[in-house]
């Protein structure tokens, strides 16, 4: 399903292998929250998703888990911005700018976080309501419309 639906929507999609069920457990193990039923589906179903020029439209799962605990895990950037914490992020814009869901409560919705003034918003109602907007947007910074 998520794979037919990124190759109607992006003119290049390179799907990965599926993420073993362990691979995406991890991220709920390691980051403290339950996996958002969307993202589960779609990593079991493709270890992330690339569109043209290798952009991540999904990150794999290891990935998620890395990026997710370095945030976390970071002085400085304690130091500069809000917690992390309650943020599974998942993707990012190429340019510093993430998206995530929020963890708690754990809910469809995909927010972005702004690395430059840690601002944090909705961009889309679900996972899959993300990936139609990031397909019809104009390019990298498509969700500042």
């Amino acid at each position: 399903m998520w794979i037919e639906l990124a190759q109607r929507l992006f003119d290049v999609v390179e799907p990965a292998r599926p993420a073993s069920p362990d691979d995406v457990d991890a991220i709920g193990t390691e980051l403290g929250h339950e996996v958002p039923p969307d993202l589960r589906a779609l990593l079991l179903e493709t270890d992330g998703l690339h569109g043209s020029h290798g952009a991540a439209l999904v990150h794999p799962a290891r990935r998620i888990v890395d990026d997710n605990l370095a945030l976390r895990r970071d002085p400085g950037l304690a130091e500069l911005y809000r917690p992390f914490d309650q943020l599974i992020f998942f993707a990012d814009n190429g340019g510093g700018d993430l998206f995530g869901f929020l963890a708690l409560p754990n809910r469809p919705e995909v927010v972005v976080w702004d690395h430059e003034t840690d601002s944090r918003h909705r961009v889309a109602g679900s996972l899959r309501d993300y990936l139609i907007r990031r397909a019809g947007g104009d390019g990298d910074d498509w969700y500042r419309h």
